[in-house]
């Protein structure tokens, strides 16, 4: 993360008029630098011709990549990918053009900080949220319009596929943006995006930013650009910090051998 990169978003965020819009999936899709910042600060690297439009971060250990491909023909602007590792089996989640960059970032943040020590479902979180759950493990927004699925073989599979569904108001068999998590994607990510997804605080939006529906309610905001730019700031300093405590402890466990049969006490008899 180059000074001129922040400088650049930090002209960008400056002089802008900010409003609040709620709810928060209808807000449209934000500054995609929330996700970019935030990765590049872990070490993500940009592995794309400079030259395209298309933008490809790959981790430091070459596991992750991240493709966002706007304007596209396809129905997912932006694409995560996992490849397998020894104890983990490979894994890919894709999301639709207007999803929000704040809620993608709660994704990619996730991905980059530690497991948590407890850890709750996706549906946890939306019912504790006050969305309505059904028997078909699935959820619905207060307002209607944001659907999230379970796909599992049954019930109790330890691993399923989720899909959200952001629908117009108007037209409800109209898609307005989509996020589909495959059944290898670590079930504390889905529960990071889905934790954004529903929190109830709005999003803020500079005046004539897109958003994803003229439903959406936006007034101004008592947030000032200056505290958005600080908040980034701090984010991506803690991401960082973050990024270098795990390739710390990566370092140090693969220093400490195994320990060899010799060295292991002998069975009583």
């Amino acid at each position: 993360m180059s000074d001129q990169q922040l400088a650049q978003f930090t002209r960008t965020h400056k002089w802008r008029i900010l409003f609040d819009a709620s709810p928060r999936h209808l807000a449209g899709p934000g500054d995609a630098r929330h996700v970019t910042h935030g990765l590049t600060a872990a070490g993500w690297k940009r592995t794309s011709d400079p030259l395209s439009p298309q933008l490809v971060l790959t981790s430091p250990d070459h596991r992750y990549r991240l493709d966002f491909t706007p304007g596209n023909g396809m129905s997912s602007w932006w694409r995560l990918w996992a490849e397998p590792t020894d104890t983990e089996r490979s894994w890919a989640a894709g999301f639709g053009e207007l999803v929000p960059a704040e809620i993608l970032s709660a994704f990619t943040d996730a991905l980059i900080a530690p497991p948590p020590q407890r850890h709750s479902t996706p549906l946890d979180v939306l019912n504790t949220a006050g969305w309505l759950l059904d028997a078909r493990e699935a959820a619905s927004s207060p307002d209607a319009t944001c659907l999230i699925e379970r796909h599992a073989d049954r019930p109790d599979a330890p691993r399923a596929a989720w899909h959200v569904e952001v629908s117009d108001p108007d037209s409800p068999r109209s898609r307005i943006w989509h996020a589909h998590f495959d059944a290898g994607t670590p079930v504390h990510l889905v529960t990071a995006f889905v934790t954004a997804l529903a929190d109830t605080a709005p999003l803020q939006r500079g005046m004539y930013d897109r958003t994803a529906h003229h439903s959406v309610t936006q007034q101004r905001s008592t947030v000032t650009p200056e505290q958005i730019i600080h908040a980034h700031k701090a984010r991506l300093s803690s991401l960082r910090a973050q990024a270098r405590a795990a390739r710390r402890h990566s370092a140090t466990a693969a220093a400490v051998p195994a320990p060899s049969a010799a060295a292991r006490p002998a069975a009583r008899r």
